[in-house]
């Protein structure tokens, strides 16, 4: 049984800086790709980042340069680290594992996911 829970969310305000965190079990992040999704409130569930398992990424052209996504292949857990917050990035956060060593933006590649957590930006 795959499990993902994610942490790390919270309130904060314009321009700050948050690191999201998803630990894995039944599912080695060294094996798959990994991916980050954001949903909020009346929008259309979105992709934000994902993370091969070799390593390679790509990212939403809406977080382009501020988020970052990583791994640490040996705690099997992903990670978001999210700078220069914007009131438009507040969401639920969800991560989720690929069905293959690399996932795409397109969330039907992914099939396990955690609970979400709740990132809200104030302005």
């Amino acid at each position: 049984q795959v499990h993902l829970v994610e942490s790390g969310g919270g309130l904060v305000r314009t321009g700050g800086s948050l690191r999201l965190s998803c630990a894995a079990s039944g599912r080695t992040v060294a094996d798959y790709g990994m991916g980050w999704f954001r949903q909020a409130p009346g929008k259309e569930r979105e992709f934000v980042a994902r993370i091969s398992s070799i390593g390679g990424s790509e990212y939403g052209d809406s977080v382009k340069g501020r988020f970052t996504i990583s791994k640490d292949n040996a705690k099997d857990t992903l990670y978001l680290q999210m700078n220069s917050l914007k009131p438009e990035d507040t969401a639920v956060y969800y991560c989720a594992t690929a069905r293959y060593y690399s996932g795409t933006s397109n969330a039907r590649d992914y099939d396990y996911w955690g609970q979400g957590t709740q990132v809200t930006v104030s302005s």
